[in-house]
């Protein structure tokens, strides 16, 4: 039996903001409910290091609320067991400490969103209040974004980058552009590989959460290591983001495109790896701004301003656009299929056993780490499966639980809008399709593959070379209206009849044969 509390209020796993007004004072009269929940381990099959780093994090601040002399009702799995979901957790706990008042963060999964919008307890008071994280004010998504209606990202870029003052000179952007993306596509030599620094990781016993998981009957996927890489703590995440700061940024950008099955730095290059930390509001997008913004200014030309603005526009660019697209066109967002794709998820994508090195290394890292860079994602096991016609739904439930920063609110717009293409067009202007050059330019993933990525047909082409042009036609009817790809469809005219219907022929091979890639 709790003691009684006149207001109790939900912290969610990914809303471990310590600098939230909520915090501000201490007040004996208000419990802090926060929870290992079943419902969230099992809304889909998760990357067992994705379910620890929230589980940490969920305990760490559980912990750093109760040393700041707040009072805290903190579950473990075990603990939360007899409640069926979050409503009736929230339920019980209310009762138990005859509270008055429940108030709660706004989520940012419309499926929970929906859960604490539908609570009506008897004789309590409901109060609903921001998270007071991203950039973009929640009343403003509607303004900005249209249901249904393209919203393009550049224009919301510049408007962001105006707004908050951010690498700007008066009225015009710093070094008179607003984007330098077309310097920042820099492939790794062998001397570059070389040089990559140590990725800095940390070592979170999470023994008692795997056996929790375990006991419990917990379905998961991934490696599962006792001592957890990712920073869960507020002091872990000032860590990494100074590392990052110090030893990544001056290389981030040129690099940030760039893949590498060399050396055991491969996973982790010149990327941040700070989402994780951000997405569960353990940092601050604006600290984590400012404090490349002060890195850059404090470098003297160590740092220019490529490598910053690349960064930046990551955070207030595109997290800020992903955020609104999908507040602006769910729940609908969730059933788009425009390009009517229903085959399933081949098998390796849950072992990473193929003949594909692309795919191997990608999803091979994906499974030991959790975690993959946005190229990775976007133009190798994204663009494979765009070009196979995987169902959207079943390639959001594994980018969804495979990746450790993956909430819905940011991967369904990464992935079913600028990786498939299935919203027709509302998150990127064109289909993000390549066959295999463009892994061969920004990687060095071909050179020992089973694959001849120079090759379209034969027993031993790329596969990815026939499905593009496969993929392409299929969809002519749709993409060469399209002025930025017309004119791929003009090099399909001009070659040999011969060479096409080959082509075609290899490409449905493949397709018929997937799971033997």
């Amino acid at each position: 039996m709790l003691n009684s509390a006149n207001t109790v209020r939900l912290i969610l796993g990914d809303q471990l903001n310590a600098s939230h007004s909520w915090f501000k004072q201490v007040d004996d009269e208000v419990l802090y409910l926060i929870s290992e929940l079943r419902q969230e381990t099992d809304y889909c099959l998760h990357h067992v290091q994705k379910i620890c780093a929230y589980f940490a994090g969920i305990a760490a601040f559980a912990e750093t609320l109760q040393q700041a002399g707040h009072r805290v009702h903190y579950l473990t799995l075990d603990e939360s067991a007899a409640y069926s979901d979050l409503p009736a957790l929230i339920e019980s706990t209310l009762k138990s400490c005859k509270a008055k008042v429940f108030e709660y963060q706004r989520a940012d999964e419309y499926r929970l969103l929906m859960q604490l919008q539908a609570l009506a307890p008897s004789n309590v008071t409901v109060e609903e209040c921001d998270s007071e994280h991203f950039l973009l004010p929640f009343e403003e998504i509607s303004r900005q974004f249209t249901a249904g209606k393209h919203r393009r990202l550049e224009n919301f870029y510049r408007l962001m980058r105006q707004r908050h003052h951010i690498l700007m000179d008066g009225d015009v952007p710093s070094g008179g552009r607003w984007n330098f993306d077309s310097e920042n596509r820099k492939r790794l030599t062998p001397s570059d590989i070389a040089k990559l620094p140590e990725p800095l990781v940390f070592a979170n016993d999470v023994t008692e959460i795997l056996q929790r998981l375990d006991r419990r009957g917990v379905r998961y996927f991934g490696r599962a290591d006792v001592q957890l890489i990712w920073p869960v703590s507020r002091p872990q995440a000032l860590q990494m983001l100074e590392y990052f700061c110090g030893y990544l940024l001056p290389h981030f950008g040129r690099f940030q495109d760039a893949m590498t099955a060399e050396g055991s730095q491969r996973w982790s290059l010149y990327h941040s790896r700070l989402s994780f930390a951000i997405n569960a509001k353990i940092l601050h997008p604006r600290e984590v701004i400012d404090a490349a913004l002060q890195a850059f200014e404090a470098s003297e030309g160590a740092i220019d301003l490529a490598q910053v603005e690349g960064f930046i526009r990551q955070i207030l660019g595109w997290r800020e656009f992903v955020r609104g697209v999908y507040w602006a066109n769910m729940p609908g967002y969730a059933e788009l299929n425009s390009l009517g794709a229903e085959r399933p998820l081949p098998d390796y994508f849950w072992t990473g056993e193929t003949k594909m090195r692309c795919l191997s290394q990608a999803i091979g890292q994906s499974l030991d780490y959790a975690y993959a860079h946005h190229i990775q994602r976007l133009m190798v096991t994204g663009n494979f499966c765009l070009l196979t016609g995987i169902d959207p739904k079943e390639v959001d439930g594994w980018y969804l639980g495979i990746y450790v920063d993956a909430l819905e609110w940011v991967e369904m717009p990464n992935t079913r809008g600028m990786s498939q293409y299935a919203d027709g067009g509302l998150v990127g202007t064109k289909a993000y399709a390549a066959g295999g050059n463009y892994i061969r330019k920004m990687s060095d993933y071909c050179g020992d593959c089973h694959y001849r990525v120079q090759d379209k047909v034969g027993d031993t082409a790329c596969p990815l070379n026939s499905l593009y042009w496969h993929f392409m036609l299929s969809h002519r009817q749709r993409f060469s209206k399209n002025p930025r790809q017309s004119m791929i469809y003009k090099n399909w005219d001009k070659m040999p009849e011969e060479t096409r219907q080959a082509t075609l022929e290899r490409a449905q091979w493949c397709l018929d044969n997937i799971e033997e890639l």
